[in-house]
C-alpha cells in the first residue's frame, strides 16, 4: 500500500496517485495554483482514494464559493454512494467525515473532526492545513494557533515542510495577540522558504496590528518578487500593501494597487477578491473619499454573482459595495433576503449551511444592517447595531485586520452621532494596540473638534502628520497582476 511523504498510509491509492497527492499537498502549503490540477491527477490515478476525495471536497469549500461547494458536494456524493467506509483506517474515516461536514455547511464540526485526526496523526499536512483554514473562516483564533502549535513537535527541525507549518503557526499567534512571537515564527518560515506567501502574510499582519507601517512596507517591498504574483494570495497580499499605503497617507498608491491588483477588468469576480476590494474602498469612504466609478464596477461584480446565503462574511462586503455605490435598495434587498432565510430555519436538506446560519444570526445580519444604516446616514442606528457585537465580530470569520473595517465604521458613527464617550473609549482601546497609528490620531482630532478642544485637535493632527513621515510606499514592480482561481 502506498504512503505519502509524511509516512501516512494511503488506502486505495496507487504509487502514481500518492505522488500526485504529495505534489498537491506541497502546492497547497505554498498556495500555488497547481494544487487543483494535481488533485485531479490524483483522482484520475486513484479514484477510490479517501484522501484524494476528501482533498477535492476541502478545495470546494475553502474558497467560500457556493458554486464550488455545490460541484464538490455532487462529486463527493457520487463517491460515497453505496460505499462502505466503516472498514477504512481511522485517519481516512475522519477525513471523509470532515469533508462531508464541510460540504454540509458544518464548518465547526469539520474543524472538530480534523482536530481529532491530528491528535493521532500530527503529520497529516492536509488535515492541518484544512483545519487551519476552517479556523480562519470561523474566526477561532485560539484554535487557529493551537491546532498547529499542538502538532509542531511531531515535525523535526530539518523537515522540509516544517517551514509552512511555522507560517501557519505565526498567523495563529498573531490573531490571538502574540505579535512578537508571531513575527519570529513568520520570519523563520520565510527564511526557510522565501515564497511561503502565507508566512509573508502572517508577518504582514503582525506589523499591521502593531501600527508598524514603515517596517511592513519595507518587508513587502524587499520581497515583492516572492509574493506579488502567481499565487492564491496575490490579491490579498497586495490588499495588505494598500492598507499600509492608506495608513501612510499615500491614497494614490493605494488606488494604484487597487486598479492593478485588487479589482480590474481581468479580475475573476471571486468572493475572496471582491471582499478585499470592498474593504479597501470602504476605508477610503470612511476617510471622506468617494470613488463612484470604482464602487459602481464593484457593485456590478457582486450583483452578477447573485449569491445565496453561504458565508456571512462575504455578505457584509457585498453590502459595503452596494452602499458605497449608492445602491441602497440592493443592499436592503440582500439584508431582507438573509432575514427571511434566518426566519425559515435550517434543516430542509437543500440549504446545508449550519455554521453560516449561526454566523449570520449572531453577527452577519447586524453588521449588514449597520452598513445600510451608515449609507443612509443614520449613525445612531449604526452604533445601536454594532456596539453590542463589537467584541464578537470574530464569530463571522475573517482576521482582525479585515474586521477592522467594521470597527472603524462604529467609530465613525459614534463620532457622527455625538456619542463622545463611546468614541473616546473606542479610540483609547485602539491606542493601546497601535499608539502611533495616524488613523487613531485623526480620530482623536475629530473628537477634539466635536467637544470644542481646539488645542487637542491641533496636537492630534500634528501627531498624525508626524506618523506618516518617512519613506513612502511605492508598490515597486507593480504591473498587471492576473487574478488567481479559488481553492
Amino acid at each position: 500500500m502506498a504512503t505519502d511523504r509524511y509516512g501516512n498510509t494511503l488506502h486505495g491509492c496507487t504509487p502514481e496517485g500518492a505522488a500526485h497527492l504529495d505534489r498537491a499537498v506541497e502546492a497547497l502549503l505554498f498556495f500555488r495554483p497547481e494544487v487543483a490540477p494535481s488533485v485531479e491527477d490524483a483522482l484520475a490515478a486513484s479514484p477510490g482514494s479517501p484522501d484524494a476525495q476528501a482533498f477535492a471536497a476541502y478545495l470546494g469549500v475553502l474558497g467560500t464559493e457556493h458554486t464550488g461547494a455545490a460541484g464538490a458536494r455532487e462529486r463527493f456524493g457520487r463517491y460515497l454512494a453505496g460505499r462502505d467506509t466503516t472498514a477504512l483506517p481511522a485517519r481516512e474515516r475522519l477525513h471523509l467525515a470532515a469533508a462531508e461536514a464541510c460540504l454540509a455547511g458544518d464548518l465547526h464540526g469539520a474543524g472538530d473532526l480534523l482536530e481529532e485526526l491530528s491528535l493521532a496523526h500530527p503529520r497529516d499536512a492536509l488535515a492541518l492545513f484544512a483545519g487551519h483554514q476552517l479556523d480562519f473562516l470561523t474566526g477561532d483564533a485560539v484554535r487557529l494557533r493551537d491546532r498547529i502549535g499542538g502538532a509542531l513537535s511531531a515535525w523535526g527541525r530539518a523537515d522540509e515542510h516544517r517551514g509552512p507549518l511555522l507560517g501557519m503557526y505565526a498567523f495563529g499567534l498573531e490573531e490571538s495577540g502574540h505579535y512578537r512571537r508571531a513575527e519570529e515564527a513568520g520570519l523563520a518560515a520565510v527564511e526557510r522558504h522565501p515564497r511561503d506567501v502565507w508566512a509573508v502574510h502572517a508577518v504582514t499582519h503582525t506589523y499591521e496590528m502593531q501600527g508598524r507601517v514603515a517596517e511592513g512596507v519595507a518587508f513587502l517591498d524587499g520581497r515583492a518578487g516572492d509574493w506579488a504574483r502567481g499565487n492564491y494570495l496575490t490579491v490579498h497580499n497586495w490588499w495588505h500593501y494598500a492598507l499600509y499605503a492608506l495608513e501612510a497617507g499615500a491614497e494614490e498608491t493605494a488606488l494604484r494597487v487597487y486598479d492593478a491588483a485588487v479589482h480590474h477588468e481581468e479580475s475573476a469576480g471571486l468572493a475572496m477578491e471582491l471582499l478585499d476590494a470592498a474593504a479597501l474602498l470602504w476605508r477610503l469612504r470612511l476617510a471622506g473619499r468617494e470613488e463612484p466609478d470604482r464602487w459602481a464596477r464593484l457593485a456590478d461584480a457582486w450583483a452578477g454573482r447573485a449569491d445565496p446565503p453561504f458565508y456571512a462574511f462575504n455578505d457584509a462586503h457585498a453590502v459595503m459595495a452596494y452602499v458605497g455605490a449608492g445602491r441602497i435598495a440592493e443592499a436592503e434587498a440582500l439584508v431582507a433576503d438573509r432575514r427571511r432565510w434566518l426566519a425559515e430555519g435550517v434543516g430542509d436538506g437543500a440549504r446545508r449551511t449550519l455554521s453560516n446560519h449561526a454566523m449570520t444570526a449572531e453577527v452577519g445580519l447586524p453588521v449588514c444592517e449597520a452598513l445600510v444604516a451608515h449609507g443612509r446616514g443614520d449613525h445612531g442606528a449604526v452604533v445601536g447595531l454594532l456596539w453590542p457585537v463589537r467584541r464578537r465580530l470574530q464569530v463571522f470569520g475573517g482576521s482582525h485586520a479585515q474586521r477592522d473595517a467594521v470597527q472603524r465604521t462604529l467609530l465613525d458613527s459614534a463620532l457622527a452621532a455625538g456619542e463622545h464617550d463611546r468614541a473616546r473609549l473606542l479610540l483609547s482601546e485602539r491606542d493601546g494596540l497601535r499608539p502611533d497609528s495616524p488613523y487613531n490620531w485623526l480620530g482623536r482630532a475629530r473628537l477634539a473638534d466635536a467637544i470644542g478642544d481646539a488645542a487637542l485637535a491641533a496636537v492630534a493632527r500634528e501627531r498624525a502628520a508626524d506618523a506618516t513621515k518617512g519613506p513612502r510606499p511605492t508598490a515597486p514592480g507593480l504591473g498587471p497582476v492576473p487574478a488567481s482561481p479559488p481553492f
